[in-house]
């Protein structure tokens, strides 16, 4: 791929824009042949925001080609992330970002944070997983694991969930989340927010309920606190008791180096009575040169 082809394709894109994130395009798909770790974004609807996962030999001109694109296309502001070197710093390259950004997402407010450390706040390619909680929370109570900025619990709290209760390490991750509820002018009653380490807190959390909608949505890996390879088994093996009779069960993992039966296995191993319903469909801006192992939401049910 060149860069003229690269600029071809995002006036392509540009074109049918329609809501307020979209990925303009996706190099980490492994579509793109020399842009393998570039991925552009369009925010809100004013902003582009680019993330370099590697350094490349034209990233300069790379830059260039974004800041003539933003100016054509009458963007305001240009943001640039550099997620190959330490603290993924990010930079403007020209316009100013809100000190309050957010964007909308079928209704929802999600903050969103382009000068944060690596993460936004907000993971554009589970969209679909949100809409899938949101469909099928009606008067369930929720458990949502690894919880980050709670944009599940925002969802299901859309859906009509009963209850929500919200696990992540991170306290900042939290506050997020809470001021996502905040934004949406949510009912705080029922939902919760928990500064758990996960591993630690299956008997604090069997003592709250059983739940009727759980959802795993872990890194693939966090150094001290989390690695998919070895740690997910740890959740399943305590599914049947965390879970009622007729729990759904959203289980998520996005590491390209695993597939979808590396947990198909071990829920049919460890926690049996839950049977695998189906994949959810990957938005088609997402791509990958290998579905089988890119983002995995699986739907599994518990039944009498």
């Amino acid at each position: 791929m060149t860069l003229e082809t690269l600029r071809s394709h995002l006036n392509e894109r540009a074109l049918h824009v329609t809501d307020e994130f979209v990925r303009l395009f996706h190099g980490r798909g492994g579509l793109y042949e020399g842009f393998k770790h570039l991925v552009i974004d369009h925010i809100n609807p004013h902003i582009i925001n680019a993330a370099f996962y590697f350094e490349e030999d034209n990233e300069a001109e790379v830059i260039k080609l974004l800041e003539d694109f933003s100016k054509e296309h009458n963007y305001q502001t240009l943001v640039i992330q550099r997620r190959y070197l330490k603290g993924a710093p990010s930079e403007v390259i020209f316009g100013t970002l809100p000190d309050d950004l957010f964007i909308l997402e079928n209704g929802m407010k999600l903050k969103i944070n382009l000068l944060s450390n690596k993460n936004s706040y907000y993971f554009p390619d589970m969209k679909n997983g949100r809409d899938f909680v949101r469909q099928n929370a009606q008067g369930k109570h929720i458990l949502n694991l690894f919880s980050y900025t709670c944009a599940f619990s925002v969802a299901a709290k859309f859906g009509g969930a009963k209850s929500v209760i919200n696990v992540d390490m991170s306290k900042g991750a939290l506050k997020v989340g809470m001021a996502n509820h905040a934004l949406n002018s949510l009912e705080p009653k029922g939902v919760s927010f928990l500064p758990y380490n996960i591993l630690k807190s299956f008997a604090a959390l069997k003592k709250k309920r059983v739940y009727d909608m759980i959802i795993i949505d872990p890194p693939s890996f966090q150094r001290g606190s989390f690695e998919a390879t070895k740690d997910y088994e740890k959740i399943i093996t305590k599914l049947p008791q965390l879970a009622s009779q007729n729990c759904t069960l959203l289980a998520c993992l996005n590491a390209p180096e695993l597939d979808e039966d590396f947990i198909v296995e071990k829920i049919n191993r460890l926690a049996p009575s839950f049977k695998f319903v189906k994949r959810l469909e990957n938005l088609e801006e997402f791509a990958s040169a290998n579905e089988a192992r890119s983002l995995k939401n699986l739907v599994f049910e518990r039944k009498n």
